[in-house]
């Protein structure tokens, strides 16, 4: 097998493509976009292994455009420079897949950008990271933004049988339902294992998968399974007031390369969601170490990190405010929008008034001010501090 198991696997049509069925899926708006041939730019946004390359790749070849790729990472200017040619409009559209768009800084996003503008360039990028936060908002303007979901168990399941069908070769149940529970939505990882698995070992055993993932030369990059390890043993370290586990995980993180800037919006998440009203100065401290990381930058702004760590990992945790949010998030999912009562409303005009908007209407009432099917209904269970 001379390519790669993944350029072998990867679909060309969206007949073969897995996954996305809110995007690509019959009268869905991707999927009515390639099928009509109106190309835009576009920016993907979700997790690893869920097809953004995939469908870049797709829409070039059924809108017949020419398509670059490049990584963020290592591209520059130059690279852009060379896309354009003599900067006129051809007869083939050229397509830039621009992967990890979030680590373009923004001196290079400003000189996209009349490109993008003119339609010289269609730009489709991929990120794992909230574009609103990394894309400057001229360039996020010009773009639709698409969520992409990590697979279902089942789509994984799909992917490994075509993987052993062009393998030619078997995967017993065993091995496979401990592939997809290990790729976690990310078909790229189920796929890797698969392909390295069979290299070393010419079979798909779990014992085969187990030795292939702890071989340290097999690890994945920082986009892929280590990154999302490490992010999760970060956070329930700190959830688990454990500073030093904390402080270890922030370190392989920093001596990793990763943005500060995405360990310190963790942070801020956290502050909120674990910490809540047990600590409301954790907001504070962790929105002013986002601010110093983005204004210092490394190898200093670790020092801000560790800080911060610390204060979060030690506080007090209290999730009333977070738990409450979901359940009310829950409520308005099972009843839609509810009559917001009329002593709430605001009585606008003489009509309003004469239906009781606002009537009866007490700055600082103790009344149950939820809608009537909800009356009664306690979203913020206040826990008593200790």
């Amino acid at each position: 097998m001379n390519q790669p198991l993944a350029s072998l696997l990867r679909p060309k049509t969206l007949k073969d493509f897995v996954g996305q069925t809110h995007l690509v899926g019959e009268g869905k708006p991707l999927r009515l976009a390639i099928e009509n041939h109106q190309i835009f730019s576009m920016i993907f946004w979700g997790p690893p292994g869920v097809g953004k390359t995939t469908l870049a790749k797709i829409i070039a070849h059924e809108s017949q455009a020419d398509l670059y790729e490049l990584s963020a990472v290592s591209a520059s200017k130059d690279d852009i420079k060379k896309i354009i040619g003599n900067g006129e409009h051809g007869l083939v559209k050229k397509i830039l897949f621009l992967d990890e768009i979030h680590r373009f800084n923004k001196a290079q996003q400003d000189f996209l950008l009349p490109y993008v503008e003119s339609g010289l360039l269609t730009l489709i990028g991929a990120t794992t990271e909230n574009p609103s936060f990394e894309v400057i908002s001229p360039l996020l303007s010009r773009c639709r933004v698409f969520t992409l979901k990590e697979l279902g168990e089942e789509e994984v399941r799909e992917i490994i049988n075509r993987a052993s069908k062009v393998l030619k070769v078997k995967i017993s149940k065993a091995p496979r339902d401990w592939l997809i529970q290990m790729a976690n939505g990310d078909a790229r990882q189920a796929i890797t294992m698969i392909d390295n698995a069979f290299t070393l070992y010419g079979g798909l055993t779990i014992d085969n998968l187990k030795q292939t993932l702890q071989n340290s030369f097999l690890r994945f990059d920082k986009k892929g399974e280590e990154h999302y390890n490490t992010i999760s043993a970060f956070i329930k370290s700190m959830r688990a007031s454990n500073p030093d586990a904390a402080l270890y995980y922030l370190a392989r993180m920093v001596e990793a390369g990763e943005d500060p800037k995405f360990i310190a919006r963790r942070m801020v998440i956290f502050a909120s969601e674990d910490i809540g009203m047990a600590n409301s100065n954790a907001l504070l401290l962790a929105n002013q170490v986002f601010q110093a990381v983005t204004t210092i930058g490394y190898p200093e702004c670790a020092i801000n990190l560790a800080h911060g760590v610390v204060y979060l990992a030690t506080s007090p945790k209290n999730r009333s405010a977070y738990d409450g949010l979901r359940s009310a998030q829950k409520d308005i999912h099972t009843y839609g929008n509810l009559p917001i009562p009329l002593v709430l409303r605001n009585a606008e005009t003489q009509l309003m008034k004469d239906l009781d908007y606002g009537k009866g209407y007490e700055k600082y009432t103790k009344a149950d001010l939820l809608p009537d099917k909800l009356k009664g209904k306690k979203y913020f269970k206040e826990i008593k501090k200790k």
